[in-house]
């Protein structure tokens, strides 16, 4: 399907919203219990018919983990909607504007230093504790370079983005290159991307912040189909276009942000889903938005659960699963598909 699909309505988008609901609820089951072992799905509604192991397994490791996976990657997928819309590219990926690099520098800083657990952080949430303080000031950094006479240039924070990631990759491998053996591991499988560990209340936590910023990012849909006729169509429509800009690179950034400091680098999440649903359902981000939410957590769920049963009793870092089905799927559909945009 194309962009011209039909017009949207209430019913329509009820309708594809549930749809999309109801397949992350399928991929949440299946990925729960599903793994090194089996365990069936009734031991989900009724758990006192399992065993002690099979409920810790259940409800203690998978489904946290499961719920994780959904929500980083619903949260790609809509840092990849906003950041398409602000570039009006749809090839644009939520790593592009440097939040990464600032995430990815305090990430690996708190892996080597050793200053996490000196201040008397929960050790697994160390990394992402500073990976985030590293995506903030990142994200202040480049919003004050961006920012001419009280505006905020795309093209200028698109270049600055590109150029501060430059700066923290190299950096990265700087610090790779003085780390002992032991940290260099921690830090190539941190780089690669993995589903972290939390408990029930980080858990929680990141769920309030991701939802928070999603919703915020959806309450702009109509603002972002004006931008699509560019910034001067949308201020001629009566939108706050420099308010529009500076909204979206900061709640996309700090989704992006949350996402590296818990989980690393993910990629492809943020660019294939958006793309697949905008071929599906069209442009609108009236509807391409909650369903680039749900449609980013199914595809992380199931990612995450081919990279824990594909080498097992090993694992692969989800990061490596993604790029490897994300690539070619996206080369295939680039190359079927460029009538669209005309690239």
């Amino acid at each position: 399907m194309s962009e011209h699909t039909s017009p949207l309505t209430r019913q329509r988008l009820v309708m594809v919203i549930v749809s999309m609901i109801l397949v992350l609820l399928i991929c949440i089951f299946f990925a729960s219990t599903n793994g090194a072992g089996t365990i069936p799905l009734r031991v989900l509604f009724y758990p006192a018919d399992a065993s002690e192991a099979q409920r810790i397994i259940l409800f203690d490791i998978r489904i946290p983990r499961v719920l994780i996976a959904g929500l980083i990657g619903g949260a790609l997928a809509v840092a990849g909607v906003v950041f398409q819309a602000l570039l009006r590219n749809p090839l644009a990926d939520p790593y592009v504007l440097g939040i990464s690099g600032g995430a990815s520098i305090g990430g690996v800083l708190a892996l080597v230093s050793g200053i996490g657990v000196a201040a008397g952080l929960l050790d697994n949430l160390t990394v992402p504790i500073f990976a985030f303080v590293g995506a903030l000031s990142a994200l202040f950094l480049i919003e004050r370079i961006a920012t001419v006479d009280g505006r905020l240039s795309v093209y200028t924070v698109l270049l600055t983005g590109v150029i501060f990631n430059a700066f923290a990759g190299a950096l990265i491998y700087f610090i790779q290159s003085i780390a002992s053996l032991e940290q260099l591991h921690d830090i190539v499988f941190y780089l690669m991307g993995r589903i972290p560990s939390l408990d029930k209340s980080n858990l929680l936590a990141l769920a309030i912040f991701i939802t928070i910023s999603t919703l915020a990012l959806i309450t702009m849909s109509r603002d972002y189909n004006a931008l699509s006729l560019g910034e001067d169509g949308a201020a001629n429509l009566g939108v706050d276009v420099d308010r529009l800009k500076r909204r979206t690179f900061i709640l996309g950034s700090l989704l992006t942000g949350i996402c590296v400091a818990f989980a690393g680098l993910i990629g492809f999440v943020g660019l294939v889903v958006p793309h697949i649903l905008r071929l599906i359902h069209g442009p609108d981000h009236r509807l391409l938005l909650p369903t680039a939410f749900f449609g980013g957590g199914s595809f992380l769920i199931l990612a995450d659960l081919f990279a824990r049963i594909v080498i097992t009793p090993g694992e692969l870092p989800v990061g490596v699963v993604t790029a490897l089905v994300g690539g070619p799927f996206f080369l295939y559909l680039l190359r079927k598909r460029s009538r669209i945009y005309g690239i």
